[in-house]
């Protein structure tokens, strides 16, 4: 009888994203490794689904479980783990360490995969923009470079960080060019936050789980590639040209969180977005951190502009104002541009949501209790968007402010007028990061 080969027992941290990613590019087709389970977090009802066989490869013909993060330490025991990967990001050093902690007295190794290992090549030229934290601007950035790669003759293909939290058979490999294609892949309102301001600008955008079938594809219908980053992760592709954003309103989160430290000292270009909302002292202490740990990066002051609709329309009035989900939740900021919109536009009162909030939004808020009084746009699943209607319905408000970049009307009826406000992206006078760009336009094509 042939001696059997003894396989790397592995575990995979993450959150829907990144580990499935890192498992494809590393483990999928390695004999001498096992991963054995994905554990879950910041995600709900991600635990308990499978990795599906068609994604995980021959090597696993009955998929691979998702457990929930909480069964770590019983995972390792019961399975004789020989090293967990921890694969989600923008989570606190010292969180990343007390996870690592719990692998080791369990007597696995605790790793952490980098670039080298995980990012794949591109045909084509790829900018990235990352950032070090959730909610510094990237997208309303990546949404600006669109519209100035375009207006060089340029076919621009956006390839978004991952956002798998249904099917994941059926969103293995998905581009969206239109607004019907988001309603035919049942898309999220977390999904839609991040698709619709790219559609409404003509960007076609690719997502998913199999990244290299992605970049394949986006290969074939562009000229350039933009890397539209998740929470503060770095690229799934090796950028040619890495922009990395900053937030004055969280002066010191540079360094502390993961990997946005890393993609940091990894950037080409470093953006002080915000600098408008910003007192003088916060941009200059971040400025300084970032100029301690990249000495010879590019920093350059940007803006981010508070726009809404109708802003006479909320003057004098009770509002209740919903913010970007992730951003308010993990992300850590107490309110986004919802708020500081309905504060420059006289509103009468920002009621707390709390006082309306649905069994599931109470949950949240109990997750995350530095929220302030805004209500997050959680929408992973029916149940949450319903729970979220329900709360903006019984609301003791005149009006909506919702400053989630996805239209919440075409998604659930509320018996209020809805407002719209969002960021945008604007260059000081000197337009530097223009010239950046142009300079590495010229270098690349």
């Amino acid at each position: 009888m042939p001696q059997q080969t003894y396989r790397n027992k592995i575990v995979i941290m993450g959150a829907a994203g990144r580990d499935f990613h890192n498992f494809n590019i590393v483990y999928r087709n390695d004999p001498d490794s096992k991963v054995v389970a994905f554990t879950a977090a910041q995600i709900p009802d991600i635990a308990g689904k499978r990795y599906p066989p068609s994604l995980a490869g021959p090597l696993y013909p009955k998929g691979i479980p998702i457990v929930d993060e909480i069964e770590l330490a019983a995972l390792c025991r019961q399975r004789h783990v020989d090293q967990v990967i921890f694969a989600y990001s923008d989570v606190p050093h010292d969180q990343v360490m007390h996870q690592a902690s719990i692998a080791l007295a369990s007597g696995a190794d605790f790793a952490l995969l980098g670039p080298k290992h995980t990012q794949l090549n591109a045909s084509v030229p790829v900018i990235a923009c990352c950032a070090v934290r959730t909610g510094c601007g990237k997208s309303q950035v990546t949404q600006w470079l669109s519209k100035i790669l375009k207006s060089r003759g340029l076919k621009v293909a956006v390839i978004r960080h991952p956002m798998p939290y249904g099917d994941l058979e059926k969103q293995a490999v998905q581009h969206f060019s239109c607004m019907a294609d988001l309603d035919r892949a049942d898309c999220t309102i977390e999904e839609r936050e991040e698709y619709e301001p790219h559609l409404s600008l003509g960007n076609t955008v690719f997502a998913g789980i199999d990244y290299a079938s992605i970049v394949a594809l986006a290969e074939e219908n562009a000229d350039i590639i933009l890397w539209d980053g998740g929470n503060n992760d770095f690229s799934f592709i090796r950028p040619d040209l890495l922009i990395v954003l900053t937030d004055p309103l969280r002066p010191g989160h540079e360094t502390s969180h993961h990997p946005g430290e890393a993609v940091l000292r990894m950037a080409d270009i470093v953006l002080i977005n915000k600098a408008n909302s910003a007192t003088d002292a916060a941009v200059q202490c971040v400025f300084e951190t970032v100029r301690r740990i990249n000495p010879t990066v590019p920093i350059i002051k940007t803006y981010s502009k508070v726009n809404i609709e109708q802003p006479e329309r909320v003057k004098g009035k009770s509002v209740l104002v919903v913010e970007d989900g992730p951003t308010i939740t993990h992300g850590g900021m107490a309110y986004g541009a919802g708020f500081i919109a309905a504060t420059q536009s006289h509103a009468a009162e920002i009621i707390d949501p709390r006082a309306f909030a649905s069994e599931q939004l109470t949950d949240v808020y109990r997750q995350y209790p530095h929220i302030g009084n805004v209500l997050p746009a959680v929408g992973y699943h029916p149940s949450q968007l319903k729970a979220l209607q329900q709360t903006l319905n019984a609301a003791d408000a005149d009006l909506i402010i919702s400053a989630t970049p996805c239209d919440l009307s075409t998604l659930i009826a509320i018996d209020k007028p809805i407002i719209r406000a969002r960021y945008e992206f604007v260059e000081d006078d000197n337009a530097e990061l223009t010239q950046h760009v142009e300079i590495f336009l010229k270098n690349h094509l």
